[in-house]
């Protein structure tokens, strides 16, 4: 299948994720949406020696995984995309269909991190903000959608988050096609939505004479 898969990376907090929402909410189900995230290893550990793992690093998440299902979508196949459970810190037994679109987005702070990826990437947007707004972002969040305490929150973010951050993603946005500064950049978006509108326009032209 001929397809686009646009990457979209950037540290925690930083916005990604509501720019990829907000692409995918202005095409629907003409986009497919991979979250990098939910490749994250399953632990066989327990509960408290999980919080402590290092989950900013590389080696924390099956990118071999994620490397093989996006070249199954570039072929026009299905794939059964795992879920990762935050309240928990491991992989559910769930998983998610995601059908093959001619516009795949896929997600993640680490995306621009592995070789194999970037070069599967036809299109490459790193999202960054301030360090202070990108932790009061993850705090908020944490604790308001994965069930997170403070304290946990404030340890994981000194011992992993931050150093992993000015590691291995800050360096990454040197491969980026297009940076910018907020997941809200309404001038972005518009390029984004722009772009996407003209390589969705052949697909929309054949719908329309069947």
């Amino acid at each position: 299948m001929d397809c686009v898969i646009i990457g979209i990376a950037g540290g925690t907090g930083s916005g990604k994720s509501t720019f990829t929402n907000r692409l995918k909410g202005e095409f629907g189900d003409q986009v497919a949406v991979v979250y990098h995230d939910n490749y994250y290893r399953k632990q066989t550990i327990p509960f408290e020696e999980r919080k402590k793992v290092n989950y900013d690093h590389p080696d924390a998440l099956e990118t071999d995984l994620l490397v093989e299902h996006l070249k199954m979508l570039r072929r026009g196949e299905a794939i059964e995309c795992p879920v990762y459970d935050y309240s928990i810190h491991n992989r559910s037994d769930e998983t998610i269909r995601i059908e093959p679109r001619k516009i795949i987005l896929v997600e993640g702070i680490l995306l621009l991190a592995d070789p194999r990826l970037r070069e599967m990437l036809d299109i490459k947007v790193f999202v960054e903000a301030d360090a202070d707004e990108r932790i009061l972002r993850r705090i908020v969040r944490d604790v308001k959608e994965r069930g997170r305490d403070l304290d946990n929150i404030v340890q994981q973010y000194l011992t992993t988050v931050k150093p992993m951050h000015y590691l291995y993603v800050e360096p990454t946005k040197a491969y980026a096609d297009i940076i910018i500064n907020s997941g809200l950049n309404d001038v972005a978006f518009d390029i984004m939505r722009s772009k996407i509108s003209l390589m969705l326009r052949p697909i929309l032209f054949q719908e329309n004479h069947l």
